[in-house]
């Protein structure tokens, strides 16, 4: 492979990336719209039903072998996991303005390294350490605990960051073992059961703008989880890291597009430290280790 072609291929997966992040910001966004009209919860299983639905067309030729898998505790306990931070994200975003939940919901990468530290074995040093706190503290600059402008609903995304962390955790943790479409499987069968069991009692009837919502979230998660899976079988993750903070830009542009809501100075501050701090620690992570 020519060094042109390689660039090609390291740009097409980069933009496929940054088209995924597009589309999940887009899909918050629309859960932002929705959860008024019927409720979180019908549009966390539109959300999870799609992404099932996508992943059984994938799969469906080699179905048995991709349900497979050595660990069923483990990929139980890590779809849960996965499913409470969406709801805690979905239910977050729809109480707090999107580029706030973007900001908190960012710190995830940090707490994964410090998770790996202290559950996977993983080096910890005196940097990493200074990049989780930093994180931290632009956490708290976006919350700012103890002023009129904090809301409990800002704990919310704190939540979904720390249960999505325990879902990379565990996520690593199979990983050398399991085959990714393994997991992919189990986090949309988890989701999807458990919310049809529970949805029909929580179920508003949708009207025209709604079910135009639904689909909405269904289709930008569907098409973003497309495009996810594409950027990482094209491009090293470590390479594609850095591009998720796209995510923050997203989520404000929609957040004022759409809702009017404009971030503050200290929401764009805390947003800027938590990003660099995350950068920071990736950077450690990928070239200094």
């Amino acid at each position: 492979m020519t060094a042109v072609e390689a660039l090609a291929i390291r740009n097409r997966a980069i933009g496929m990336m940054i088209l995924a992040i597009l589309c999940f910001t887009l899909m918050d966004a629309s859960v932002k719209a929705l959860a008024p009209r019927v409720g979180v919860l019908p549009a966390l299983w539109a959300r999870y039903a799609g992404q099932m639905l996508l992943v059984l067309i994938l799969v469906a030729p080699r179905l048995r072998s991709v349900a497979r898998t050595r660990y069923p505790k483990l990929q139980l306990l890590r779809s849960v996991l996965l499913m409470c931070a969406t709801a805690f994200f979905f239910t977050g975003i729809s109480m707090i303005p999107l580029s706030d939940a973007a900001a908190l919901m960012s710190v995830n990468p940090v707490l994964i390294t410090l998770g790996a530290a202290l559950f996977l074995g993983e080096a910890l040093g005196p940097r990493r350490i200074a990049g989780i706190a930093a994180a931290l503290c632009g956490a708290l600059i976006v919350i700012r605990p103890g002023t009129d402008v904090f809301s409990p609903a800002a704990l919310l995304p704190l939540g979904a960051a720390v249960c999505y962390s325990g879902y990379a955790l565990l996520t690593r943790r199979v990983g050398p073992d399991e085959d990714p479409w393994t997991s992919l499987f189990y986090t949309g069968l988890v989701g999807t059961v458990l919310l049809s069991a529970i949805v029909p009692f929580r179920w508003q009837m949708p009207d025209g703008p709604a079910l135009l919502l639904i689909v909405s979230v269904t289709g930008f998660g569907t098409i973003g989880q497309m495009f996810l899976i594409r950027a990482f079988s094209t491009g090293e993750a470590a390479m594609l890291a850095p591009y998720s903070y796209t995510g923050l830009i997203f989520a404000a542009t929609w957040g004022m597009l759409f809702f009017a809501e404009m971030p503050d100075l200290w929401t764009v501050c805390g947003a800027l430290v938590i990003a660099l701090a995350g950068l920071y620690v990736w950077h450690r992570e990928t070239f200094r280790s």
